[in-house]
């Protein structure tokens, strides 16, 4: 098993280089990776690898308002996306895809391949 993310700012049509990722685990609470997305809007490395992660729950957790503030863009207090949770579940193994698309007020996912 297997998951990657990565982020497109559809606001400005580009990848969202910088944007704070954290992954944790729902049944303990564990935090699994904290990391920032490169210049393509990707997670270096996977945020999960092997079989271990088959039948768990989990969430993605994107800081958008921090994003967009450090690019330049002024947001309402407070922003009306600060950090967008995706909730998940991987009930099989494979690869796992979780992309996000995403403005300063609405943001769109799907699993990927």
């Amino acid at each position: 098993m297997r998951l990657t993310t990565h982020v497109l700012d559809t606001t400005n049509g580009r990848p969202a280089a910088n944007m704070r990722v954290v992954l944790t685990r729902i049944r303990d609470g564990a935090r699994l990776a904290d990391v920032r997305t490169n210049a393509d809007g990707r997670v270096d490395q996977p945020l999960l690898a092997g079989s271990e992660g088959v039948g768990e729950t989990y969430e993605l957790a994107f800081s958008v308002a921090e994003y967009y503030r450090a690019a330049g863009r002024s947001l309402p207090e407070p922003a009306f996306l600060d950090v967008v949770p995706l909730r998940f579940g991987i009930a099989e193994d494979g690869h796992y895809h979780v992309p996000l698309l995403v403005s300063p007020f609405a943001y769109s996912t799907y699993r990927g391949s």
